[in-house]
């Protein structure tokens, strides 16, 4: 039974894995449900394709304890030849009615949040190493300094999708 069980996990999870031909680069890194203002996420990759077009994505995981219905992040792309393109996002993460967005059967959401390539077809302009850093700027209305502690917020993710199959 127990060697049944196995081989069907195993067999599910080469799948799950295969299905994702579009998956270029994908990681997170984890908090302990809180999101400090001075966390810079950052996450390094390699691409020396310039030719396809890819999608980026800046996923979060949060929970019910986000107090938002938003999120504002600031988001470095540095590029091989030392340019580095600086982009303030924001995005809705709950429903009118408080719920939150996003995919998830428990009260973890994931929200995979538009980074480059939809407002028409991004090719990275180099071939090299490059750098993605993400930060939050989260303020509460009427006050200008940042949330210190974003609650709710459990992991982050960067996420690179071929537009080609």
């Amino acid at each position: 039974m127990l060697i049944r069980n196995s081989l069907i996990a195993l067999g599910l999870l080469f799948l799950t894995a295969s299905c994702d031909k579009k998956r270029v680069f994908d990681d997170y890194k984890a908090f302990n449900g809180t999101w400090n203002k001075d966390s810079i996420v950052s996450f390094q990759f390699e691409q020396n394709d310039t030719v396809t077009p890819y999608n980026m994505f800046v996923n979060i995981r949060n929970n019910n304890n986000y107090p938002f219905n938003n999120i504002f992040l600031i988001v470095n792309l540095e590029q091989p030849n030392g340019i580095t393109v600086t982009d303030t996002l924001e995005y809705m993460m709950a429903n009118p009615d408080g719920s939150l967005m996003g995919k998830g059967f428990s009260d973890v959401k994931e929200s995979k949040l538009w980074y480059k390539g939809f407002e028409g077809e991004y090719n990275f302009p180099k071939a090299g190493n490059y750098t993605v850093n993400i930060e939050q700027a989260v303020r509460k209305s009427g006050s200008i300094p940042g949330v210190e502690e974003l609650e709710g917020v459990t992991e982050v993710g960067f996420r690179i999708e071929s537009k080609e199959e």
